[in-house]
């Protein structure tokens, strides 16, 4: 089981524009920052459809600690 603080600040991180919801741009800037992830806008989208549980194309902060949690 993931550690909700270690969560808490690694979406905080990715969610950059501090709204408290991260998008697919912000997802796919986040993996470019490591060097290693260079995907398109399409996979980033989805990536975060695949975790979206409400539909709405963003990913709440449930919606990434649900994930961490399977």
């Amino acid at each position: 089981m993931a550690d909700i603080e270690e969560a808490r600040k690694q979406f905080e991180r990715i969610d950059t524009d501090g709204d408290g919801q991260i998008t697919a741009a912000e997802f796919k800037a986040a993996l470019a920052q490591g060097g290693d992830w260079n995907v398109t806008e399409a996979v980033a989208e989805a990536i975060i459809a695949s975790r979206d549980l409400n539909g709405d194309k963003l990913l709440s902060f449930d919606e990434f600690w649900a994930h961490l949690n399977k």
